[in-house]
Order: C-alpha cells, then sequence, then structure tokens
C-alpha cells in the first residue's frame, strides 16, 4: 500500500512539474481604454488553454511562462497581443472597435458579459452621448435609447427633466432610479457629464428586480472615469455658446390688434353696428399707442460657459484622478435673473494593499446656484404676460409722466391715470413681462457631496470569491431666498388703507427665506463568486445586503414690509417683527433594509440562465407588510452558435431572450400608517392610519431577439414587453358615512404599459470615410387597469385631466370640437333643447348623447399626454481628420392642453392673439375652423378638444463637426476643435411655444433655446 502511494504521488508530481515549468510565474497586470479599466476583459495564453479575466477594476492574474504571449480579447474592442519576456506585470491598453458588440456592462452590484445578459439592457453609446452638452446629464440620454423617454420640463436653465423607462408606471412617483458608482439616487443633476465613463439603462424586471422596492421606474446605472495604470494625462475642454428662442409664435401687431378687436366688439351682443368702437376712437385720437413686440423685448441672446479639466494616472499599486468643472448658462430672458452655475469637484483613488485586498474612494462635491424665474406659465407668468399684453401698450413710461419713477420706470396698468379705476378697461389687466423680469429675486442654491468609499478583499487561490463592503454617502444643503419687492401702479385711492401708495404687485415687499438638509447613507456588503469550470460552465452567484438610512429636515422664515429693500437690508432681521410673521420647520426620515442574492449560470456560451430574489424593508409601511420581496427569473440561447447554424456565416450573432420579474415603489409619504390626531382642548382622529399598507409591485415579462450579421457590423434588437403595476398607492378619502377625514394611503390601482422596443446599428469602419448609424424607436400602449372601489375616477381641474379605468393615465376630457356653426338654421336644427345664446360663427361641438343641448354629459377623452412612439437617429462619422455626427429624436402620438392657445384666440377678453385669428369666421362658409372674434363666450371657454394639440415633433438636437490635429504638436498628444448647433429645426404641429414642454398644461412655457457652440478637447 505505500509502495501504491509513493507511485501515485510520484505520477501525480510527474504530471505537474511540466505545467509548471511551462506555467510557473503569474503574470499581473491592468486592461483599460482611454477612459479607465476594462472589467470583463479575456486573458488567453496563446496556443494553451490557459485563461483568466479581468476584474471591474481592469485587474487580472494569469500563470504564464517566461517566453509566453497574451492574447487580450474584449468585444468592442480590437484583440491586442503581448509578448510577456520574462516580466511579472504586464498592463494593456486596448482601442475600441466599433465593428464589434460591446461585451462587458455592469449591471446589479457587478458586471456581466454582455452574450450572458438575458434581459432588456442598453449601453448608452457613450461617443455620441459626449456631443450633447446638456447641463443635465440625464438629458443627454434624449433619443439615445429604445423606450427611455426624455425631455426637459422648460427650457429655463436648471428646470431639470422627466424621464420614464417604458411609460407611466404608477400615479405617484415615476422616477427612475440612478445608481452612480453603487451609490443609488433619484437625480443626478449634479454630475459632470465630462466624468462619465459608462451609463447603461436596465429596462426589464429581471434587470431592475435586484434595486427592489426603488427599482420600478427602471434603473439607470452610471460609472464614471478612473485613472490609468501607465497613462498619466491631462484632458481638458472648454466651451461657449450663444443661445437663441425660437419658433415663437407670431403675435399680432398695434395695427392687426386694433383691427381684430374692434371687429370682436362689433360682434359682441349689445353693441351697435354702425357704432364707434373704442378701439376705433383710440386709433383716430391717441397719441401714445405704442407698436410692442412683447416677445422681442423679453428675449434675448443667452450665453454659457463650460470648462472640464481632470489629472488621471496610476503607480504600480495607486490609480487615482482628479477632476473639476464649471458649467454656467445666462438664459434668453432679459437681465441676468435667469442664470445657472455649477461647481464640480470630484477625485478618485483606487489602492491595491495587497494582491489581494484593496480600497478606495470616488467622492464629488458640486455646489449649483439658480436664479429661478416663473417658466411654465405658473405666477407671476412672465412668458404667458409677454404672450397677453397688449402691443399698443409701451414697454416704458414717458420720464414726463407725473407716476414715472427711475426705480420703477415700466409701465403697468394699461394707460394708467390713477388709483381708483384709473386704468383703460379695454386692454385689459396684465403684467408687464420685463418689469417682472427685473424685480424677480428668487435664488436657489445646493451644496452636495456624493460618493463612496469601499474595500474588497479575494479569497481562494485563483481570487474567484470577493467580498466588498462600501459606505455610500448622499448629503445635500439647500438655501432659498426670495425677495418679492413692491412695484407697479398703485391701484387702491383708500388713503386709510395699511399700504396705501404702494404698487399692486408684491404689497408690501416680503423676504421668504427657507434652509434644508438631506442625508442618506447606504451601506452595501456583497459576496460575490465568479468562475469557469472546464471552459464550458460559467457561474457568477452574488450575495448581499444593504442598509439605507435618510434624514431629512427645513427652517424656514418670512417677514415683509421692509423699508429698506437694499441687498444689505434683505434679511429676516430687518422686516416687519409683528404683522404677517411666519416661519415653520419640519423633519422626516426613512429607513431600508434589504438582503439579496443572484445567481447567473451559462453553459457554452450558448445556454444562459438567471435569477434574482430581493427582500425590503421599509419604515414607509407598518407592521403587517413590512417586507417586500422582488424576484425575476431570465433565459437566453444564442442559436447562431448552433451546428445548424453552421452554414448561415452571415449571421455573427443570433439570440433569444426571455424574462420575467417584478420590482417595486416605496415612494410615499412617511408615517403613512399611523392614525393622526389634533391635538388640544378638543383631541380627535382626523386621518384613519392604514397598517396593511404594502409596497407597489410592477411586474414585468420581456421577450428579445438580439441579431448581428456581417461580422456584427450591422445589429438588430427587438423587444416586446408587458409591465402591469399593481397596488399602485393612492392617497384616498375615507367615504363621508365614516367621517370627515384627511386622506389615507391605501392600495388601490393596477396600471400596464405595453411595447415593443427596436435599435438598430450599424458600423462601418473599412475605408477611409468612416461612419455609423445608431437607431432606435418604441411603441408604448398606457392603461389604467383598476382603480380603488370608492374612487371611480380621479380628476384634476387645473389640468384638465381625468384618470378612469380603461384610459390612458391623466388623459384629457372635455367637449369633442365638431366645427363652426354657419347659420341660425344649424344652430336651432342641432341645439333644438337649449340653444343658451350661441350665434353663427360660435364653435359647434359633439352632441354625444343626441339631447339637442351641450352640456356635462357630452364630455370625453379627447386625447392622452402620453407618447405612443419615441425615436431617436443618430449618425456619426470620420474622414482623415474630421469628424461630423447628428442626432434626430421626436416623438408621435401625443397631445398636450394649449392653454396659452385657448387665452389668446378663444378668450373673450382684450388680450393679445397670434395671427390665427386673422383667419377666424366672417360669414357663412368663410371658415369651419376658426370661430368668430367677440367678447361674449364663443364656445372658447368649454376645455374641448380644440385646444389639445398634436405635440408629436420632430427635432435636430445635435449637429457637430470637429478636427482632430495629428499629434505633432510639441506636448499635445490630441487637440480636437469643434463647433455644435442644438435645437436647429423642430417640424411639429403643435402651435405653443415648445412641444417638448412636460406640463400637461402649457400656459406659456420658457422656450428650448436654439445654440451655437463653440469648443476644444486637448489632451495632454
Amino acid at each position: 500500500m505505500m509502495k501504491k502511494n509513493i507511485f501515485y504521488h510520484l505520477f501525480l508530481l510527474g504530471i505537474m512539474l511540466p505545467g509548471s515549468a511551462i506555467y510557473g510565474q503569474t503574470v499581473k497586470g491592468v486592461v483599460s481604454d482611454d477612459k479607465g479599466p476594462l472589467p470583463g476583459v479575456n486573458i488567453n495564453v496563446k496556443g494553451s488553454t490557459v485563461s483568466a479575466a479581468t476584474d471591474f477594476d481592469g485587474n487580472y492574474a494569469i500563470k504564464a511562462n517566461a517566453n509566453a504571449v497574451l492574447v487580450f480579447t474584449y468585444i468592442g474592442y480590437a484583440a491586442k497581443e503581448i509578448s510577456v519576456n520574462g516580466k511579472i506585470e504586464v498592463n494593456a491598453v486596448l482601442a475600441e472597435d466599433s465593428q464589434k458588440l460591446s461585451e462587458v456592462v455592469v449591471v446589479g452590484y457587478s458586471s456581466q458579459k454582455k452574450a450572458s445578459i438575458n434581459g432588456a439592457v442598453t449601453q448608452v453609446d457613450m461617443a455620441g452621448l459626449s456631443k450633447t452638452r446638456v447641463a443635465d446629464v440625464a438629458q443627454a440620454l434624449q433619443g439615445q435609447v429604445a423606450g427611455v423617454f426624455v425631455a426637459a420640463n422648460t427650457g429655463a436653465p436648471g428646470d431639470g427633466i422627466k424621464l420614464r423607462i417604458r411609460g407611466e408606471g404608477t400615479l405617484g412617483n415615476n422616477e427612475a432610479l440612478y445608481v452612480v458608482d453603487g451609490v443609488a439616487t433619484r437625480d443626478i443633476s449634479f454630475l459632470n457629464q465630462s466624468d462619465i465613463k459608462s451609463m447603461t439603462v436596465l429596462k426589464d424586471a429581471s434587470a431592475t428586480a435586484i434595486y427592489g422596492s426603488r427599482a420600478a421606474g427602471g434603473v439607470v446605472i452610471i460609472t464614471t472615469k478612473s485613472g490609468v495604470k501607465g497613462m498619466a494625462s491631462f484632458d481638458a475642454e472648454v466651451f461657449s455658446g450663444i443661445h437663441y428662442a425660437a419658433n415663437l409664435p407670431k403675435m399680432l401687431n398695434a395695427s392687426q390688434y386694433m383691427a381684430v378687436k374692434d371687429q370682436a366688439w362689433h360682434n359682441t351682443a349689445g353693441n351697435a353696428a354702425n357704432a364707434e368702437s373704442p378701439y376705433a376712437f383710440d386709433r383716430r385720437t391717441r397719441t401714445d399707442l405704442s407698436d410692442t413686440d412683447w416677445q422681442k423685448e423679453l428675449f434675448t441672446a443667452g450665453i454659457s460657459n463650460n470648462f472640464q479639466a481632470s489629472a488621471s494616472g496610476a503607480t504600480e499599486n495607486v490609480q487615482y484622478l482628479i477632476s473639476g468643472g464649471y458649467y454656467g448658462i445666462d438664459g434668453i430672458v432679459i437681465q441676468d435673473n435667469d442664470q445657472y452655475k455649477r461647481y464640480n469637484f470630484r477625485t478618485n483613488v483606487n489602492a491595491n494593499l495587497t494582491d489581494r485586498f484593496k480600497a478606495g474612494t470616488n467622492l464629488q462635491i458640486s455646489f449649483t446656484k439658480q436664479d429661478k424665474l416663473s417658466s411654465s406659465g405658473d405666477a407671476p407668468g412672465i412668458i404667458r404676460h409677454a404672450l397677453l399684453r397688449a402691443p399698443v401698450i409701451g414697454v416704458y413710461k414717458d420720464v414726463n409722466d407725473p407716476i414715472y419713477k427711475a426705480s420703477d420706470p415700466y409701465t403697468d396698468l394699461p394707460f394708467y391715470t390713477g388709483p381708483n379705476e384709473g386704468w383703460s378697461k379695454n386692454y385689459e389687466y396684465t403684467s408687464n413681462p420685463l418689469a417682472i423680469v427685473h424685480f424677480t429675486n428668487d435664488v436657489r442654491e445646493r451644496f452636495q457631496t456624493f460618493g463612496n468609499v469601499y474595500g474588497e478583499y479575494a479569497f481562494l487561490g485563483d481570487k474567484s470569491l470577493k467580498i466588498k463592503s462600501s459606505l455610500g454617502v448622499d448629503i445635500a444643503f439647500s438655501h432659498n431666498k426670495n425677495f418679492a419687492e413692491n412695484f407697479g401702479d398703485d391701484n387702491i385711492a383708500d388713503t386709510s388703507y395699511q399700504y396705501f401708495g404702494m404698487g399692486r404687485q408684491n404689497r408690501p415687499n416680503s423676504l421668504n427665506e427657507n434652509r434644508g438638509q438631506e442625508m442618506t447613507f447606504t451601506f452595501t456588503n456583497t459576496l460575490n463568486y465568479v468562475k469557469i469550470f472546464k471552459e464550458v460552465h460559467n457561474v457568477n452567484f452574488l450575495l448581499g445586503m444593504e442598509s439605507i438610512t435618510s434624514k431629512s429636515s427645513a427652517i424656514g422664515g418670512s417677514r415683509n414690509n421692509y423699508e429698506n429693500s437694499s441687498p444689505e437690508f434683505q434679511y429676516l432681521d430687518y422686516g416687519n417683527s409683528t404683522l404677517n410673521v411666519w416661519n415653520s420647520g419640519n423633519a422626516s426620515s426613512w429607513s431600508l433594509l434589504s438582503y439579496f442574492a443572484s445567481g447567473n449560470y451559462g453553459y457554452d456560451n450558448k445556454y444562459f440562465a438567471a435569477a434574482t430574489i430581493r427582500a425590503d424593508a421599509s419604515s414607509r409601511f407598518g407592521p403587517n407588510n413590512k417586507w417586500g420581496y422582488f424576484p425575476s427569473v431570465a433565459a437566453g440561447w444564442v442559436v447562431s452558435k448552433e451546428k445548424f447554424m453552421e452554414k448561415a456565416d452571415w449571421i455573427s450573432n443570433l439570440k433569444l431572450r426571455a424574462s420575467w420579474g417584478q420590482s417595486g415603489n416605496q415612494e410615499i409619504s412617511d408615517h403613512q400608517w399611523y392614525n393622526l390626531y389634533m391635538l388640544g382642548k378638543d383631541p380627535h382622529l382626523i386621518r384613519i392610519g392604514n397598517p396593511d399598507v404594502k409596497w407597489e409591485t410592477a411586474a414585468q415579462t420581456n421577450v428579445g431577439i438580439d441579431l448581428g450579421v456581417l461580422k456584427n457590423k450591422l445589429t438588430f434588437t427587438v423587444d416586446y414587453f408587458s409591465k402591469i403595476t399593481d397596488d399602485i398607492l393612492l392617497n384616498v378619502v375615507p367615504p363621508g358615512t365614516v367621517g370627515n377625514f384627511l386622506p389615507t394611503s391605501v392600495n388601490s390601482a393596477s396600471v400596464s404599459n405595453k411595447g415593443f422596443e427596436f435599435g438598430l446599428s450599424l458600423q462601418n469602419n473599412d475605408h477611409e470615410f468612416k461612419y455609423g448609424i445608431n437607431a432606435n424607436l418604441a411603441t408604448l400602449k398606457n392603461n389604467v387597469e383598476r382603480l380603488q372601489q370608492n374612487v371611480s375616477s380621479i380628476t384634476d381641474d387645473a389640468t384638465h385631466t381625468k384618470t378612469v379605468v380603461g384610459q390612458p393615465i391623466s388623459s384629457y376630457f372635455g367637449y369633442q370640437f365638431d366645427g363652426i356653426y354657419q347659420n341660425a338654421t344649424e344652430v336651432s336644427s342641432h341645439l333644438f333643447t337649449a340653444a343658451n345664446g350661441t350665434q353663427p360663427g360660435d364653435i359647434r361641438f359633439k352632441d354625444l348623447n343626441s339631447d339637442g343641448q351641450i352640456n356635462a354629459e357630452d364630455r370625453t377623452f379627447i386625447g392622452s399626454s402620453i407618447p405612443k412612439v419615441t425615436y431617436g437617429f443618430n449618425f456619426n462619422a470620420d474622414y482623415k481628420n474630421f469628424d461630423f455626427s447628428f442626432l434626430l429624436q421626436g416623438v408621435e402620438g401625443v397631445g398636450r392642453y394649449n392653454d396659452s392657445k385657448q387665452i389668446l384666440n378663444y378668450d373673450s377678453r382684450p388680450f393679445n392673439s397670434t395671427t390665427d385669428v386673422l383667419k377666424s369666421w366672417t360669414g357663412e362658409g368663410s371658415t369651419n375652423t376658426t370661430p368668430r372674434v367677440t367678447f361674449n363666450d364663443n364656445g372658447g371657454s368649454r376645455v374641448s378638444s380644440v385646444f389639445v394639440e398634436d405635440a408629436s415633433y420632430l427635432r435636430l438636437k445635435n449637429i457637430e463637426i470637429g478636427y482632430t490635429f495629428s499629434k505633432s504638436i510639441p506636448g499635445v498628444n490630441s487637440l480636437r476643435l469643434y463647433a455644435s448647433g442644438q435645437n436647429l429645426f423642430t417640424i411639429t404641429d403643435y402651435t405653443g411655444l415648445d412641444p417638448e414642454s412636460t406640463s400637461l398644461i402649457d400656459r406659456g412655457t420658457y422656450p428650448q433655446s436654439t445654440a451655437f457652440i463653440f469648443g476644444a478637447k486637448v489632451k495632454l
């Protein structure tokens, strides 16, 4: 027996010695591209089966002899061979090869090979995205990814964006979750676009379920740049832009305005046909009529400036990157009260403390300052009043006017002569938009620290098991200060009035100031096992836990009647301390405890399966349903690798995918499950708590096909998804029979979103002229499936919308336009029960119940604000040192209620109008689309389909041409100069200022600007 054992060990030694001689040393290194380390790169010892892969930070280790050749392959990059030549450290820098598919993507808490992903996951083309040059990184996704709808809330600097992934899934918070270097947030406006290395959009639940309760709106994974070993460099970019208002509506000039109002006066009941109207009289007698183009007076050229710089590099064990930047824009409204500025500083340090233990930090500090104007028709309505105000009123008062003041030279009430109705009612009660701009002083500041520190340790001999701990922080301090200066004409004659002699605007002056802080800490621990067995079995298992705590608090105060309103005295201490003093303070907190696991298995790079499960416990839910569970499963089959596909060699890749999963939403106010009492002399219950309130759950099924042909030069992707959001959280008022209580949060609705998504990519780099095309298109059908039994509908009169079962969320509800009454006979035959003073030339509405009258029973659904189709088309080309690109983006099948059209062209008050009123009805047969002008109600006061316009559009979002100088410039590795245009043209039937606006009702929106940008990028 002993001899057998000795022989057995000698036999093993004989086998191992040759292997140890061939692969006797360990070679280590880092694989990167020009942006930073690359995870998941395959490294093979040429001519052998020995292989390895880089980890998340681009590190690898492999057994190889001194004369071996290492082959580095990474789909999306050109393969590279490097001889070891006796070295124990070999670093590789790979160059992108756009003819190949990108192979590795960062997904939930780890990275995976592209080929092994079975869900709807899209990597963003960073080359195209980098040319958008917008303030908010999220807006750069516009037109880039199928199924992702992005729009600016308004064109005002700093106003934010709306991003939806696969539709409106809930009646509450639909915001996506952003995960930046492992730390989750709902807002990424603080990020510097130049710092971003990659963006990945997780759309279906098999991809998002790992993020559990916060992922129902989809997830965007962002990885920022880091230092690269052997590539110490300095990068900088600077650009400046000029911005203009474009596509403005054509308004009536003074002559047209007076003629139209004269016609309206004669069309008004009670006015004699042969009498002289006050407008004709004023044209004949007044000498103080102006001809003011209020849009021209309000809008000017805006200026934007940007500077970004970074320094990066690495020693043998430490990688570093330091970056800083500034972005500022002075908007397209006159003066400087619509500015936005952002300052960024970021540092990223990663250190290999031992060959198994690494640690690092990624920390960003940002400061933003916004001069806020009313930008979406909201009071005081700067854009709105620029449309409404009559052109016959001048911008400034005559310096000889007795009420002229150098500190307030603006006209206010039309042709004002004094208080107590001393102004002309014929020109309506509007405000001077330039005066509003001048006296607006609303400054909003935010200081934010965002980032994490982490440590990672590798176990086992091949380092296939890794444990990682990360502490993420998101701390923000805000300060909002709004001083409302008193201005305008004094319209009160009562000398005993407390504020007699003050202007009607902001009477008396006041200061409103608020400070707040938000702190969120995320502690994450993961255990990740990645291994390849027998070259065909690929496994990737992940276990983790996460603890999130968030606290916020705010304090504010207000005082008024400042005797001295100069900036030095605009502080609370200097206001009136006895009258209308207001102050407030509040705080809130929530926490989340989570456990999660995922498993991915691949066999022979042909068959793939994955599963995840996450359990979340939230403080926002009561003890009965504190925990939510979010599972997912997915499978994939690479058909192109089957033997029966060998003859179809033109097909480079054909993969079938299917997945199902659930994700959740916890976005309700804190402590909603508690009973709420009013204390005092008569303590009583004012809100009934709901201890059974639980998570919203979005269940999603996805099937997809990935096709690549001609060596993946041309790739095509199609997905079909069905997402059902159930147990939607609503605030519902209990039935009156129960009592008079505040709304209670209940799970009370269900909404579905279904659609197709198509993606096409073509890259041709075979010749000196290289070009690429990326196109995407997505369809969407949104439908309310169920509402709570005590809620038959959700009506919002402010936006003219209604949410009911069988319709999209927040559908427009009103009367249906049916032409213009041409004669009295038509009126009487249609309205045989109740004509209510309707005249020929008035709007005719459909009598849906055929009862001979138009009333509330004839209202119906007249449009939806949710786009049915979204699309984007990106083209890029290179020829020698020149490059060229453009991006087209658009939506179809979307409506928007144009309230500005209603009040400008259909109102019974003498506001200004667009030139469309020149086509108004003037007699039988003149038109069947535009009613007569009159100071009576011509039907324009009703909420109707006349004002729900098609807001579909096609917009040239960006076009750019650049030139890269050769490396002959001493000390400069790369220098690129470029010129860019943004929003150069828009094709739309929408008559408002901007079809892209996200408001359900358009009351006059600060428009997107057309911009011309010039810049340079340098790499030293």
